[in-house]
């Protein structure tokens, strides 16, 4: 037993320990120690040109105004360090400096460059409260165990690192822990149950690992969680039926982007507080959630790239109006049945993706009262009707591959909730982008094309569509990037309309009923890359003059009504990986020189491998989506046995085809492949056809 004078003496031996260790001398000491672990090398390219700690030295001995620390005002020990975008370019060491600021509360070394690994001396810091190492590109190793022990830790954040392993079931002990962000890492494995029993936890973010297994059922113990974000991992299921309903605090769940098999909770409606659900990509079943839709907070809904199925139902409406939901994604699933009346109450609405189902119908017109809508995709389905006038003023309207038959007869838009007779009107604005492709839409172009404003993008190829084409049309060629009237039935003239379509980069009127002469305005096409004219009837002589266009790869010419001889100009086609001119009534011959300056033909070893089947299909869904053998269809078709051609090129370079041949090639299936693999996909050069 010790006597008083014994058990004051030892007190105060304690104490002079302790105030020895925080001492400010021996703070400051331990800081300049901390930063000597970082040579700075001046030499090294990737040194910012400041250099770090500068204010960190000798001459100033008040170590509490050093950038990015923090001490109590009254003991000067050092209680948090904030380094953020400081370049300290090496590892935490196991014995480093920091373990003897005992007193250390708050950690962040953010975007400093650390390399290395996570050393587990970390864990006796036993006052910390926040510990953020994030945003370290070559941080390598696992999370270490002893993190576990830090038992007033509130926030762990470890993102935006390389780091490894699985997740220690030891971050289960951290029950004050209310933020837990592992994301963007390459953990593996099964998350721990032990993680719920973290029950003060508001945020977990471990999205982009490869994380797997199924989501642990104990999450359902995590009410106070507002945030939860696994998307971009392999899990492979969970009980959300148990889990979700239990999360009446969450605000934003993202699960997207796994491979979950489950279905949802047949009642989400106790989920008041929630504004974001994510789950596409997955392999979720069963029917629409129709309770979600009864959330007044709900802002965006993200159940695309599933396996749901069945008509939508949005239930009782009634409130719907004061609703949130800007964003709904519905795409890629099995839903059927029309697009209900219903979806008009959700006034706020401003992107909708229905596209990839099989929704019948037509399109009603109580979906103009949607005055926010910019966004409208319903491609892919089995919609039929008329096309109403009031898309025309969204921004992004993608209505292909269904069966409309035409446009709506009226001339009166609904914009921002006002109608507009007058289309030519200022305040009218009309979608940026276009796409009507593959439809049934039947007689001539609408008047809103010609009288709204500029267009960037407009595909109505694959329809019925008849008529000519609107000189009007110039009133969008300075904005529009692409025109895609491909396989309808305009006729009469390629309008000259082009004087100012400086931003055209394709241009594809094939498989209709064209005539006369090509227009010259063509030639102010600069940024023009694909021009098909193939499959009408263009009577005109071989268009030389287009090889002013510099950026010009592809040209279509087959199957049309040209004639006379192909030697105008010795300039040739700088760019041109791509003609077809088969089918006309080209004369002449050509001198062995000719395709000298068709340098585009030629190219081996470049940046642009476009001569081969990559390449042409990297212009090719660029221009519009065709695939390269659909585009190549004069050199390769299934049912063609027989293709008459005469194929020219002279080898300036490895990549053109060798010599002059001119002859009748008869092609069975197995020498279509062989050509193909040979002045096709895998050829470094051009193609040409001359049939």
């Amino acid at each position: 037993m010790m006597i008083p004078n014994q058990s004051f003496f030892f007190i105060f031996f304690l104490s002079h320990i302790f105030n020895t260790l925080a001492s400010p001398s021996l703070q400051r000491d331990a800081l300049l120690e901390f930063r000597n672990e970082f040579p700075f090398n001046a030499s090294d390219p990737h040194a910012p040109s400041e250099v770090p700690f500068s204010s960190w030295n000798t001459s100033n001995s008040d170590h509490c105004s050093w950038e990015g620390v923090t001490c109590n005002a009254h003991s000067s020990e050092v209680i948090s360090l904030v380094l953020e975008y400081t370049y300290l370019n090496g590892s935490l060491k196991a014995n480093t400096s920091l373990l003897k600021l005992q007193h250390l509360q708050h950690l962040t070394l953010f975007s400093c460059d650390l390399i290395g690994e996570i050393p587990s001396s970390l864990g006796n810091l036993s006052h910390l409260k926040d510990l953020n190492i994030s945003d370290n590109n070559f941080l390598t190793g696992e999370i270490p165990s002893s993190i576990g022990n830090l038992s007033y830790l509130n926030l762990l954040d470890l993102s935006h690192n390389d780091l490894g392993g699985k997740i220690p079931s030891s971050l289960g002990n951290l029950s004050r822990l209310t933020v837990l962000d592992l994301s963007d890492n390459h953990l593996i494995g099964e998350v721990p149950p032990s993680i719920g029993n973290l029950n003060q936890l508001t945020s977990m973010i471990c999205y982009s690992n490869e994380l797997n297994g199924t989501i642990p059922s104990s999450f359902a113990n995590l009410n106070k969680l507002s945030y939860l974000i696994l998307s971009e991992n392999q899990f492979t299921g969970g009980d959300l039926p148990l889990i979700l309903p239990n999360l009446t605090s969450l605000s934003y769940l993202s699960l997207s982007s796994n491979h979950i098999k489950s279905k949802l909770p047949s009642n989400m409606s106790g989920l008041h507080n929630l504004e974001t659900f994510r789950v596409n990509g997955n392999s979720l079943t069963g029917t629409f959630p129709t309770s979600l839709f009864t959330i007044p907070s709900l802002q965006v809904v993200s159940l695309s790239e599933n396996q749901f199925e069945g008509p939508l139902e949005f239930g009782n409406t009634s409130s719907s109006s004061s609703s949130e939901l800007q964003y709904l994604d519905l795409a890629s699933n099995n839903f059927d049945g029309p697009i209900p009346e219903s979806i008009s109450r959700f006034l706020k609405l401003e992107f909708i993706d229905l596209s990839n189902n099989s929704f019948i119908g037509p399109i009603y017109g109580s979906i103009s009262q949607l005055v926010s809508l910019s966004h409208l995709d319903l491609s892919y389905n089995k919609l039929e009707g008329q096309v109403t006038s009031f898309l025309w003023s969204l921004d992004t309207l993608t209505l292909s591959h269904n069966s409309f038959s035409g446009f709506e007869e009226s001339t009166e838009v609904v914009v921002n909730g006002s109608h507009y007779d007058d289309l030519s009107s200022d305040s009218f604005r009309p979608p940026h982008k276009v796409d009507i492709s593959s439809n049934s839409l039947q007689g001539s172009l609408p008047r809103w094309i010609c009288e709204s404003t500029p267009l960037s993008f407009l595909d109505l190829s694959n329809n019925h569509l008849t008529g000519s084409i609107p000189s009007c049309l110039t009133n969008h060629t300075a904005s529009l990037g692409d025109i895609l009237l491909r396989n309808n039935s305009f006729s009469g003239f390629l309008p000259d309309i082009f004087t100012n379509a400086t931003k055209l980069r394709s241009l594809d009127v094939s498989r209709n009923q064209l005539s006369g002469k090509l227009p010259k305005s063509l030639i102010n096409c600069e940024s023009m890359e694909y021009l098909n004219l193939k499959g009408n009837k263009f009577k005109d002589m071989f268009p030389s003059w287009l090889n002013s266009l510099g950026s010009l790869s592809v040209l279509f010419l087959g199957s049309n009504a040209f004639y006379g001889p192909l030697i105008s100009s010795h300039f040739g086609f700088p760019s041109l990986r791509v003609i077809d001119i088969s089918n006309n009534s080209f004369n002449g011959t050509l001198p062995q020189d000719y395709f000298v300056n068709w340098l585009g033909m030629s190219s081996v070893g470049g940046n642009e491998n476009v001569g081969t089947s990559d390449g042409i299909n990297t212009i090719m869904e660029h221009m519009g989506g065709e695939s390269y053998e659909d585009s190549m269809d004069m050199i390769y078709k299934e049912e063609e046995e027989v293709l008459s051609w005469i194929a020219a090129a002279v080898a300036y370079g490895p990549g053109v085809f060798c010599g002059l041949v001119i002859g009748h090639i008869l092609f069975t299936s197995h020498k279509h492949k062989w050509f193909m693999e040979k002045f096709g996909r895998n050829h470094p050069g051009g193609i040409i056809t001359v049939r």
